[in-house]
């Protein structure tokens, strides 16, 4: 897998995509990353993107001019599976949206920054919109490394135990159960003794019920799916 973000801060993306579970896959040779500055094709002497919104409305916007030609550039080199915008107004990034990129080859994230992007590349030159949640952040980079973490901790070989992946919270629809790990008793609170029976069938179980009734409590309107 390729993955190209395009972002007028490439610094604030630098350290989360260079270590952990993203840091040993691009090691690995699983996927690339690369970051992409749209100065590149600023204006003047420097490097301008963003201008003044026709309307009068405070706030910067990301010129089209710039980003239009860094995307032609990429796309020139290589096909691209989607062109993804990350935006508050986006549909939300889910667990099924994860899934559903990690099977992709290569992928564009485009980030937002200042008051947003001239709409024109959201209406012509973008595939895909995606947000992180309904609220308002600096720039779209702290969602793109949000966004490229859960993919590709998905692709084979990215987590020492490919099974893992397979318990993680909402793959189906569902809360994971509680999890705990030694010593069995701390300060008096006690692993529930299900886990250490050592029964397979029992503890899968009490695992299935647990989360049932986390996901009843906590995100009741998982079970509508």
């Amino acid at each position: 897998m390729r993955i190209d973000i395009i972002t007028v801060v490439p610094e604030l993306l630098e350290s989360p995509l260079s270590h952990s579970i993203v840091g040993r896959a691009i090691k690995k040779g699983l996927v690339e990353i690369h970051l992409h500055n749209p100065r590149k094709y600023g204006k003047g002497p420097r490097q301008q993107v963003d201008d003044y919104s026709y309307g009068g409305d405070a706030g910067m916007v990301l010129m089209i001019e710039p980003v239009y030609k860094m995307i032609e550039e990429l796309r020139s080199e290589r096909t691209y599976d989607e062109i993804i915008y990350m935006s508050p107004d986006g549909e939300i990034l889910d667990q099924g949206i994860a899934n559903e990129l990690s099977l992709k080859g290569n992928l564009i994230i485009l980030c937002g920054h200042y008051k947003g992007i001239d709409h024109r590349i959201r209406e012509h030159l973008v595939t895909r919109e995606i947000s992180v949640g309904d609220y308002v952040l600096s720039g779209g980079e702290i969602p793109a490394a949000i966004l490229a973490d859960s993919i590709i901790r998905l692709i084979p070989g990215a987590l020492t135990d490919e099974t893992s992946a397979l318990s993680d919270c909402f793959q189906d629809d569902l809360l994971s159960p509680p999890i705990y790990t030694r010593p069995a008793e701390f300060n008096g609170w006690k692993v529930p003794d299900v886990l250490l029976s050592g029964n397979p069938k029992l503890i899968r179980e009490w695992q299935d019920e647990q989360a049932l009734e986390r996901t009843k409590r906590l995100r009741p309107h998982l079970l509508e799916k």
